[in-house]
């Protein structure tokens, strides 16, 4: 059995079986609605049903009122009310047989792999997207581009290496030649280009591999904003790309870096911030009204940042953009 699901105030409608998810029935019928995890962890997916009765569990992530579209399931014929949408062309994911170019320990933990398209084949993506790999057992693996949608010809990611995890064991032996099956492009964690407002990113550990997509993006665009990144780590090895960051020092006008490191000898050799990320944007910001900022990291360190943005100093909630990595199987 299938409901029809409408979008408030709109002629827009599409089909919901019974036992599949809002998100996952918009998405096959090309409208997409803001999501990240899709795993019920971060909130992005966030939205409200005007009308009709729905199946929706409870979580932490769910705001008072709202339901969590990648988790709810359809009663009734519903009408949603979601904090945005857009049509896209679902055709326009493809799947590649990508080579490993190079693998490179950029750090203890994590590995920074090149890969290399069919000849002839480019890649169309928005800087901030991720793709999925697909393991040999069926499941996949979400991990985002680092690289800018202008060098489409390859991709990079940048994989931290989890314990136990199914694919990230097997990351430290790829080398030159070998093949995963890729698909792209998903998500929409992804630049308002149309904005003028001042940019403040904050990432942990391997959350800077879609905000590196962003700034490189920015520079070939030739976008003057004022940029403050906040990268967090245990320690100076966990900013395992700095080379990036001397790149956007010298490219991008208004540009500010800060470290915000749990070792206080590195914070303080990096004369970064020895703490949380948390933290320092507080330290550094006394309002972030008419900021737009742009987070990556774990659930918990999204959330914190969220709660001193928006909570503390008073950010607008619709300009707070995040990408939370959650560990395991692509939903």
């Amino acid at each position: 059995m299938a409901y029809e699901i409408r979008i408030a105030g709109t002629d827009q409608h599409f089909p919901c079986d019974a036992g599949q998810n809002v998100l996952d029935a918009a998405l096959k019928a090309g409208i997409e609605m803001p999501y990240s995890c899709r795993k019920g962890v971060c909130g992005n997916c966030a939205g409200a049903v005007a009308a009709g009765q729905v199946d929706s569990p409870p979580s932490e992530a769910k705001p008072a009122g709202q339901h969590l579209y990648c988790q709810c399931r359809p009663l009734s014929d519903l009408e949603i009310v979601p904090e945005a949408w857009h049509r896209f062309d679902p055709a326009a994911r493809k799947t590649f047989a990508a080579k490993v170019f190079r693998n490179t320990l950029a750090a203890d933990d994590v590995s920074v792999l090149q890969l290399r398209l069919p000849a002839g084949q480019r890649a169309k993506f928005k800087a901030g997207q991720y793709l999925q790999v697909a393991l040999p057992d069926g499941t996949r693996r979400s991990y985002s581009m680092a690289n800018p949608p202008h060098e489409s010809d390859g991709l990079q990611l940048h994989i931290r290496h989890v314990a136990g995890g199914q694919f990230t064991r097997l990351v430290p032996h790829l080398k030159a030649g070998d093949t995963l099956q890729v698909e792209l492009p998903f998500g929409n964690f992804e630049l308002k280009e149309e904005s003028t407002a001042p940019m403040l990113c904050v990432v942990g550990g391997t959350g800077f591999a879609p905000v590196k997509s962003l700034l490189d993006d920015l520079v070939k665009k030739g976008v003057k904003r004022p940029v403050t990144l906040v990268w967090g780590g245990r320690n100076r090895a966990g900013l395992y790309l700095l080379s990036a960051v001397d790149r956007w020092k010298k490219l991008l006008p208004g540009f500010r870096f800060l470290p915000a490191l749990e070792d206080g000898a590195d914070a303080q050799a990096l004369e970064g911030f020895h703490g949380r990320v948390d933290d320092a944007v507080r330290q550094q910001f006394e309002a972030l009204a008419g900021h737009e900022v742009y987070c990556c990291g774990s659930p918990a360190m999204v959330a914190a940042v969220r709660k001193a943005c928006v909570d503390e100093r008073g950010l607008d909630p619709h300009h707070f953009f995040s990408d939370v990595f959650v560990p395991g199987p692509a939903a």
